[in-house]
């Protein structure tokens, strides 16, 4: 065992001494080699210095080539346009009708790219190119503008908008083909290069001719339609107040936004939405000068016969506001020439709600004679006419008449004063007036009213010498008026209060009435003495006995009962046949004051003919009626 161990130890022994000797083999080769290298240091440091530079130089020679390359690539680029300039000149000369749109297009693009290459490079040697390729931009521009517009000439023909209107079909449009080329072509020459070689003026060149040519259309579409505005406006007696709707100014305005919206439809397929607008107003400008035109001449007519034709004023008030909002939604361009072109008319429409009171106060001043038999004047129809035709207008005129002020139309200097001091233009929103405002039309209407019963009633009081005549008169009027209120929108317009403010002024007038019927009232009022007599006798029923209160009676008693008998008949005749005949009465005046007056004589005459009517025995000598023949005579007076 013991051997063995000493065998295996020594074995291991050998092999350390054996691995001892390699590393120190090792160690001698290290060290030989960075004996070799510290050698070869020393040895490379004058080639390394000798190819710092080659290496240098090598450097410089790259970069230099690396510009002769750009060089010869501008050089390049500068050659080219000036090779392409046939090629290009070829085309823009040839015209696009015979190259095609298109290709034409591209053709001055790649000029226009040319310019601004050989522009860049600010070379003497390019100054020529650069001359010739803007004069060949400029011939294309032209030849552009001048196929723009020979495409609009060929749909400039003017349309009869009478045939779209009456048939309720759209205005015409330009066809999708041709919108499709005008759109390329005001691509190109909206463009700033475009503007800037060959038009100074901001505006687009292709606007500037689409406004000429469109908007000479348009213009010449609705000239028949001014001149039928004005025609039908003043073709009506002088005396006549206007009637809604007679007037052509309503087509006229709906055939302008008719034509108006499809030209915008137009526009926008072709321009570009920031020059919508502007290509709009520009094409309108003319149809729309013709237009207010047109207003101005109205407005004349108007002034001229301002408490006939302040109505037409009115429509056109509301007809063009209503308009002009809608366009000017639509386009956002249109609000000032239609508040411009308006204004005039509405600020005499304005001046006409305080004219129309104070003609009324000067109409009824100026009458020297009213009617001798009581009856309604005509003044009062036309006036309730007036207040009719005014009913139909009540959105421009709350809108009017807000403006102005409730209640200022009944002085007329405040009113001057806020038409004169009134410079702000028309809101096209105006209509928007709030609730306050869509009672100032009942306001004017039932201060118009009580103008003209107060001058009426005072003109009565100076001319009739008769109180009941008086009375019928103003009787009969407010008839009128109340009539012509309920048979129409003016009760709806003024409410219920109109209806107590009328019915004040008919109690006055049959108050006035019932004044010349007190005579026989009076005839019929007894004196009884009680301290002289005793309580007259009555019948079982309650029913006076009239024998016994005769047999009362002294015989001067008896003799001025019988003369108050003949009195009362002889004036309850005379009056019952001037209700019937003398004057007259609207039927609904007749039967209203024959109940007043029933209801008046009635229960006196039944009292005293209880009590006396056997003055006569039955002979009928005094006691002309009984009470059955007295009522029945009194129902005949309705």
């Amino acid at each position: 065992m013991i051997k063995t161990r000493n065998a295996a130890h020594a074995e291991e022994s050998a092999e350390v001494e054996v691995l001892f000797a390699e590393a120190a083999k090792f160690d001698a080769i290290s060290k030989k080699i960075k004996t070799s290298l510290s050698r070869l240091e020393r040895g490379g440091q004058p080639v390394s210095d000798a190819l710092k530079p080659v290496y240098s130089n090598t450097q410089g020679l790259q970069v230099m080539n690396d510009n002769i390359d750009k060089i010869l690539d501008a050089i390049d680029k500068m050659l080219g346009p000036s090779e392409d300039k046939g090629r290009e000149e070829r085309i823009i000369r040839a015209g696009p009708d015979r190259v095609g749109l298109p290709d034409y297009l591209a053709s001055l693009k790649r000029i226009d790219r040319s310019l601004s290459q050989m522009s860049s490079t600010n070379l003497r040697v390019n100054q020529q190119a650069i001359g010739d390729f803007n004069e060949l931009l400029s011939d294309g521009n032209n030849k552009l503008q001048a196929l723009f517009r020979s495409i609009l000439a060929e749909d400039v023909q003017p349309v009869e908008p009478l045939h779209y209107l009456t048939k309720e079909i759209p205005f015409p449009v330009l066809q999708q083909e041709k919108v499709s080329r005008l759109g390329l072509i005001d691509s190109f020459l909206s463009s700033t290069v475009a503007r800037d070689a060959s038009y100074s003026s901001r505006e687009s060149p292709s606007i500037r001719i689409y406004a000429e040519m469109r908007g000479g259309y348009l213009s010449s579409s609705v000239h028949n339609l001014s001149a039928a505005s004005i025609s039908t406006s003043k073709r009506k007696a002088s005396d006549e107040i206007y009637r809604q709707g007679t007037s052509g100014i309503g087509t006229y305005a709906q055939g302008l936004e008719g034509i108006f919206s499809a030209e915008f439809g137009n526009i926008s397929a072709i321009f570009a939405r920031e020059n919508w607008g502007l290509a709009f107003e520009a094409t309108c400008r003319k149809a729309l000068a013709e237009f207010a035109k047109t207003l101005r001449e109205l407005n004349m007519h108007i002034k001229q016969n301002l408490t006939t034709d302040c109505f037409l004023a009115y429509e056109i008030v509301e007809i063009v506001t209503n308009i002009g909002y809608r366009l000017d939604q639509l386009s956002g361009q249109l609000k000032l020439p239609f508040a411009d072109a308006l204004k005039p008319i509405r600020e005499n429409a304005k001046s006409s709600l305080p004219e129309l009171i104070e003609d009324v106060r000067r109409r009824v001043s100026s009458l020297q004679t009213l009617p001798p038999d009581g009856s309604a004047l005509p003044f009062t129809s036309e006036v309730m006419t007036r207040m009719q035709t005014m009913a139909m207008y009540p959105q421009s005129l709350a809108s009017i008449m807000a403006s102005l002020g409730d209640g200022n139309w009944n002085s007329p200097a405040a009113a001057a004063s806020n038409t004169n001091s009134s410079t702000s233009l028309l809101s096209l929103k105006s209509f928007d007036v709030g609730a306050d405002s869509s009672q100032l039309l009942a306001h004017y209407i039932m201060d118009t009213i009580e103008t003209l019963l107060t001058s009426l009633d005072s003109k009565a009081r100076t001319l009739f010498k008769s109180k009941s005549l008086s009375g019928v008169f103003m009787a009969n009027n407010i008839a009128v008026i109340d009539r012509m209120i309920r048979s129409s929108d003016l009760a709806s317009v003024l409410g219920s209060n109109a209806s107590s403010k009328i019915e004040t002024w008919r109690k006055r007038g049959t108050s006035a009435y019932l004044d010349s019927w007190r005579e026989p009232c009076s005839a019929l009022m007894d004196v009884q003495y009680t301290s002289r007599h005793t309580r007259p006798p009555s019948g079982s029923n309650g029913v006076i006995d009239s024998a016994a209160v005769i047999k009362q009676l002294g015989s001067k008693d008896k003799d001025v009962i019988k003369e108050k008998f003949k009195s009362f008949n002889t004036s309850f005749d005379e009056l019952s046949a001037r209700h019937n005949k003398a004057l007259a009465m609207e039927r609904e005046v007749r039967s209203q004051l024959a109940r007043e007056v029933q209801a008046m004589i009635e229960p006196l005459y039944a009292r005293f003919w209880d009590r006396y009517h056997e003055i006569d025995k039955g002979k009928g000598k005094y006691v002309k009626f009984d009470k059955g023949s007295l009522s029945a005579q009194l129902a005949s007076l309705g």
